[in-house]
């Protein structure tokens, strides 16, 4: 097994291009576990055997990918790994589901991805429970905010932030404060209610950067450096994975989707990024279940 140095583990992975031979899309196996309503990516996983509990976004869940990182953890470390990681999921995913968390605090450790900052519950907006993408509605406060805008127009938080930023820079400076302290509050009650040690991990075609102007255009949404240094102190390893995704348009070499997903597939890391991340992640694993 190759080894990543615990501490920042910096991935830099060229990915290269074929779409997936076959049908196109792939059978995730959807499955349930414990009492939480949420559909998972199966094969499920037997949650009688000592096991690892994954949590995280599309990058964990593997949306296009055949085998995605928590499954090739499963293959390095020989350890059972369940994959709980949901489509567009923000913390508010898992904090408002008591069901998920306590599978993720009947197992050994945890590995949590960091999540974007715009799928979240906070002062100035509400999300769907379970589609954190979705919006929902928005408080008297954000009304006030924002009174030239109608808010029954937006379904998805990115499409609401887009919009707000472009009607006045400044007062979306307001609420992306708002986001930040929220997120910051949410990620630090996820780490802590796992329950278990918790291996942090940060899954981007960059490095955190340092406190700027709010950036739409780079994932995970309006997390920086300050940000992560404000949760990262309460998990037992931090891992940070940059995947090179420049120039990706059109490069989605073992991923598997129908031609009509070929602009969602095109944003997201391939299995080769997939393969590195997860020599990394089992790297921090291992170290911790041997300390």
């Amino acid at each position: 097994m190759a080894i990543c140095p615990l501490g920042v583990v910096t991935i830099r992975v060229g990915v290269m291009a074929y779409a997936y031979a076959g049908e196109g899309s792939l059978d995730y196996f959807p499955c349930h576990y414990g009492t939480s309503k949420l559909l998972f990516r199966g094969p499920r996983r037997d949650l009688a055997l000592p096991y690892v509990a994954v949590l995280g976004g599309t990058e964990t869940y593997g949306k296009f990918i055949p085998r995605p990182w928590p499954a090739l953890v499963e293959d390095e470390t020989g350890l059972r790994v369940v994959n709980l990681g949901c489509v567009n999921a923000g913390p508010n995913v898992y904090l408002s589901d008591p069901g998920v968390m306590d599978v993720v605090s009947g197992s050994r450790l945890a590995v949590v991805q960091v999540l974007g900052a715009a799928n979240l519950t906070n002062r100035l907006y509400a999300v769907h429970p379970r589609r954190n993408d979705r919006f929902l509605r928005a408080s008297g406060a954000m009304a006030q905010l924002y009174p030239e805008v109608d808010f029954t127009n937006f379904h998805f938080t990115r499409h609401l932030l887009q919009t707000l930023q472009a009607v006045s820079a400044s007062r979306f400076e307001v609420l992306v404060e708002e986001l930040r302290r929220t997120w910051i509050a949410r990620m630090r009650a996820l780490i802590e209610g796992a329950g278990v040690p918790v291996v942090l991990v940060w899954i981007a075609g960059q490095a955190p950067g340092p406190r700027g102007p709010a950036d739409l255009s780079v994932d995970p949404l309006l997390v920086d450096r300050p940000m992560i240094d404000a949760v990262s102190n309460l998990a037992a390893a931090w891992v940070e994975a940059s995947s090179n995704l420049s120039g990706m348009a059109g490069v989605l070499d073992g991923m598997a989707f129908a031609e009509m997903e070929r602009p969602a597939a095109e944003g997201l890391p391939g299995p080769r990024a997939h393969e590195a991340l997860a020599l990394c992640v089992a790297d921090a694993v291992d170290r911790l279940l041997q300390s």
